[in-house]
């Protein structure tokens, strides 16, 4: 089935198939359904060459993936990707990732809207004044940012997590149980989300007149094995810690670990609340003491960065103020507790 019987078959132009088919805004619902739903029974697809000739879109996504010797696979990384594969799968979308040393990430950008191999693209693993979104606005690609940069304008399209929002509202409520000693598992201190949620465990802390011991923080790349380190270095104190926040259920995996090898009960001698971002292979239901989390699912992020995207493609202008922050849902297990006395 070619194009050209595709029209024949339906009695539509070949230009509204192709229309429908690519999700432009001005084939009416009706229509789309009708072409997908022939496409789908036929075994049509597109010609990607022809696609391109006709509409001057490759059908491609891009994104930059930093690349540093310590930083092992990221599974957050990955969970989003899952989330943008869905979406393009819909769409008959590629997506493009180009691998790049952290100092070199501007360049592979321009690299990559230069290369012709993209429609548009995201940015993500933001920092504070971060330039890679200046550099993305004089770009003639559109681009979406998973994220934010502090001290910056927010004068981009973006979609993040109400990181500040989340660390507060889970400290609250540590407070409510009357602790005071608290201890933070952070990811790397230059990244938008970890000053963030740090921001708000010591927002919270401040109005009750408490502050967060520095020497109760870190800031690391977020596995496993960190978490188990610095939870041990913690509870070595002389005035260890009651309450614990992780900035993911990877660190928290390491944080129980190092409790536990202690001979300290999670939910009973220390409290623990991390951030869950939903992902498929970790899940804090099934951790031996059922973990409170601040919920928001990474994979659903990408799968709407991507449906950002392919609507600025299909010709929906992206507009600078469609910016979307998400609130973090607050989920209460068995992990937090009353303080020990």
């Amino acid at each position: 089935m070619n194009l050209k019987e595709l029209s024949n078959l339906l009695g539509l132009s070949q230009t509204t198939i192709s229309r429908a088919l690519n999700g432009y805004p001005e084939v009416n619902e009706e229509t789309r359904a009708r072409v997908l739903k022939a496409a789908e029974e036929t075994g049509y697809r597109p010609n990607r060459v022809a696609r391109r000739l006709a509409t001057g879109k490759v059908g491609s996504l891009g994104i930059v993936m930093p690349i540093t010797p310590e930083q092992p696979v990221d599974i957050h990384f990955a969970e989003f990707q899952s989330g943008l594969a869905d979406e393009c799968l819909k769409h008959d979308f590629h997506f493009v990732i180009m691998p790049a040393e952290r100092e070199q990430e501007e360049q592979a950008i321009r690299d990559l809207v230069s290369s012709g191999s993209i429609d548009g693209y995201y940015i993500a693993y933001m920092r504070e004044r971060d330039p890679r979104i200046a550099m993305a606005k004089s770009l003639p690609l559109p681009f979406v940012v998973h994220g934010r940069s502090m001290n910056i304008a927010e004068d981009y399209p973006y979609l993040d997590v109400d990181n500040e929002a989340a660390f507060s509202e889970a400290t609250e409520h540590l407070l409510e149980l009357g602790h005071q000693r608290f201890a933070m598992l952070n990811g790397p201190a230059d990244l938008d989300f970890a000053q963030r949620r740090r921001q708000g465990i010591e927002k919270a802390l401040r109005a009750r007149g408490l502050a967060l011991d520095p020497a109760l923080v870190s800031s690391t790349v977020m596995t496993d094995g960190h978490g188990f380190q610095h939870m041990a270095r913690f509870l070595e104190r002389k005035d260890p810690p009651t309450a614990v926040l992780c900035a993911s259920t990877v660190l928290a995996l390491g944080a129980v670990r190092a409790i536990r090898q202690a001979g300290l009960e999670v939910g009973a001698d220390i409290s623990l609340i991390a951030h869950d971002d939903d992902l498929h292979l970790l899940r804090p239901e099934h951790f031996s003491t059922p973990l409170s989390t601040t919920r928001s699912s990474i994979r659903d992020a990408g799968r709407r960065v991507a449906e950002r995207l392919i609507a600025a493609v299909n010709g929906e202008e992206i507009d600078a103020q469609q910016r979307e922050l998400w609130r973090a849902e607050l989920i209460l297990r068995a992990s937090t507790a009353m303080a020990p006395a």
